[in-house]
């Protein structure tokens, strides 16, 4: 059910923590990955990684001529695309290097950073969608999984934050989940649009991933999680797999919940 043989699935932020799991799930199913990231050289090492028929190409999926270009790029040298992963994002994370505390606050948010992460996180997976998904709709088979998060689902729990002393020293910012809440409208506005010409459109909502966390943060979010833990990257190999593949073949306009059981409370 989950054989991809034949089948060409183009990966967007696919040089990161996840992407390069989806990447690596796609082709051991048999599907030819097309790499798609900002970092030429990080997104060519990886298809280099996955075989000689893959594809690493560096792409600003904002910018609609760089779109169009890797999709004459693809119909060039694989013909078709028969899976889009939409999962490019900017992610305000408490194991980045610093944060500014009073930025990160509601009142203080600044209006070029929530602008700069609504054009990466809606209006390049828009525009990707528009690029491809009109091709699939032609040859009457596509799947498209946009990958949303929890937090497009419920909002963030600001006392995951929070310091052992009581102290805040960072607030997930506002733009993030209003990114990821217009993920899942997109979703199914596609959904419904492309449903009779064969373009089935699911979500994947994937929850935290435990990726150098400070420690005491790795175990508040998992006292919070009924399997009690944080995700490991892996974990959603085989739920991407599920979506791409004829094993969701009367699925489209779902979101997928991939969490712990992160949102059941």
């Amino acid at each position: 059910m989950y054989d991809l043989n034949d089948s060409v699935a183009v990966v967007t932020g696919a040089a990161g923590l996840i992407g390069t799991h989806y990447c690596a799930a796609l082709a051991s199913a048999g599907a030819t990955v097309v790499a798609v990231d900002l970092d030429e050289d990080r997104v060519r090492s990886l298809a280099s990684s996955l075989g000689p028929r893959h594809l690493g190409v560096a792409v600003d999926i904002t910018n609609p001529t760089s779109v169009t270009a890797l999709r004459e790029h693809v119909q060039q040298h694989k013909g078709h695309v028969d899976i889009l992963v939409n999962n490019a994002a900017i992610n305000d994370m408490v194991e980045g290097a610093s944060h500014d505390i009073e930025a990160s606050k509601y009142e203080n948010y600044p209006l070029e950073l929530f602008r700069q992460v609504i054009d990466v996180n809606v209006t390049g997976m828009f525009l990707m969608c528009q690029s491809f998904g009109p091709e699939m709709a032609k040859q009457g088979r596509g799947s498209i999984i946009n990958i949303a998060s929890t937090y497009g689902v419920v909002a963030p729990d600001q006392s995951l934050y929070r310091e052992p002393d009581g102290t805040q020293s960072f607030y997930k910012g506002v733009a993030y989940p209003v990114s990821k809440g217009a993920v899942l409208m997109l979703t199914k506005y596609l959904a419904s649009y492309w449903g009779r010409s064969g373009v089935r459109v699911n979500t994947l909502s994937p929850g935290g991933v435990e990726n150098g966390q400070p420690d005491h943060f790795i175990n508040t979010y998992s006292d919070r999680t009924p399997l009690g833990r944080m995700a490991d990257a892996e974990d959603y190999a085989e739920p991407l797999l599920f979506l791409a593949s004829d094993a969701s073949r009367y699925m489209t306009g779902h979101n997928l919940v991939v969490d712990g059981g992160f949102t059941i409370w």
